[in-house]
């Protein structure tokens, strides 16, 4: 339809043309001194028409050839760059399809291609990595440095990444520490950041990652939570000798951290071998009145330093025992406290019924400790080789 309209205006323009040039009867008169000439001001209207046409045509194939050089520059460096561009998506799938030698050798053609890419260099480095070529490795990395600040934090976080998966720990965390003094800080990096701290034992640092990441919701309160057990429970082993330093700490551990049951269950031990127990008691049986836990209920006897302690521990736990009869991590507990209270036949009672329901070593050793301390030795020395031959089967199994 267009072309309808088109084909229609040109043919409307020329009969335009032919009938204004029709009724047009003037001349023009040209003067070249001593010549004269006269001519129609049709035929000079074409004639300029066509003059103007030419010398534009002239003058574009003029223009178009003193620019040959630059365009065929141009395409030779669109094809370069075409080439490089090529190279570095082959080299890149081929890094994550985990054929590091064709990752390898794409990436050193992307990298000639492109003048020292340092995106090449670094993708290089890791498939040279992936190989286990120490030597190659490090050449990329310096090609990669080469380049300055241009690639620098890519360079840094590769380098950290890769010296964890070698377990350099050491290297990773200088690595990261320059990217923090650039004033970098971001999750790939904290994430990292918690690897080193956990392997290194840096603890403090691990629970502030581990912080920040779930704030940021990089990680999930479950996925945190074994970090920040291991974390808690590191740190207050190194604080066990300082009682005082000790409950500090315990203190100031956010109370949605000390809903973790696993993280009490390794820290009442601690705490009660520093005396602190009893800053532990009503964690542990807020917990417990939530949801039951029989592990956690046979370290419940740890939460006793004292006499006055150890009897309203037994009044607790001899309630819960009402709801839970046959616990046995609960009677262990109950025959602990009774042996605290100088109750020894309770005691007694209470730790062989455990050792019906769940006959562990811990349990014939409590009996042991029990019978020695009543002077009763044979019974004592049956407890002994009944744990030791539990702790020897379980060897041999």
């Amino acid at each position: 339809m267009r072309a309808l309209i088109w084909l229609i205006g040109i043919f409307g323009l020329a009969v335009g043309v032919a009938m204004l040039a029709g009724v047009n009867d003037g001349y023009v008169l040209v003067v070249l001194s001593p010549w004269r000439a006269q001519i129609s001001l049709n035929l000079f209207i074409v004639v300029l028409v066509v003059g103007v046409a030419l010398i534009h045509i002239l003058l574009s194939v003029v223009t178009r050839t003193l620019q040959l050089p630059s365009r065929v520059a141009n395409w030779r460096e669109r094809r370069r760059r075409a080439k490089a561009d090529r190279a570095m998506h082959g080299s890149v799938t081929a890094l994550f399809e985990g054929r590091f030698s064709e990752a390898l050798k794409s990436a050193s053609t992307a990298y000639s291609a492109s003048d020292g890419s340092p995106m090449a260099a670094l993708v290089a480095a890791r498939a040279a990595h992936g190989l286990q070529d120490d030597t190659r490795y490090r050449e990329w990395l310096d090609h990669a440095a080469e380049q300055g600040k241009e690639a620098e934090v890519a360079r840094l976080m590769t380098e950290a990444e890769l010296a964890i998966e070698s377990r350099q720990f050491e290297l990773a965390a200088a690595r990261l520490a320059q990217l923090r003094e650039g004033g970098h800080r971001h999750i790939a990096m904290l994430r990292l950041e918690s690897k080193v701290a956990f392997e290194l034992g840096r603890w403090e640092e691990l629970l502030h990652n581990v912080r920040q990441l779930r704030k940021h919701k990089a990680l999930s309160a479950e996925q945190a939570a074994p970090a920040l057990r291991r974390a808690h429970a590191e740190r207050m082993k190194q604080l066990v000798g300082d009682p005082s330093a000790l409950l500090t700490y315990w203190q100031e551990i956010p109370s949605d951290e000390l809903n973790d049951r696993g993280m009490i269950k390794d820290v009442l031990p601690l705490m009660a071998r520093a005396g602190q127990a009893m800053h532990v008691r009503a964690q542990t049986e807020q917990l417990l009145d939530e949801q039951w836990d029989s592990d956690l209920a046979r370290l419940y006897a740890y939460c006793a330093s004292t006499m006055d302690d150890a009897n309203a521990c037994l009044h607790k736990a001899e309630a819960w025992l009402e709801k839970q009869p046959r616990d046995a991590g609960l009677l262990f507990a109950l025959g602990q406290l009774c042996r605290r209270t100088e109750l020894w036949g309770k005691a007694q009672s209470y730790l062989e019924a455990s050792l019906s329901q769940d006959p562990q070593v811990g349990t014939h050793l409590a009996l042991a400790h029990l019978f020695e301390t009543l002077e009763r030795r044979e019974e004592a020395q049956r407890q002994y080789r009944a744990a030791a031959e539990k702790v020897a089967g379980g060897a041999l199994v």
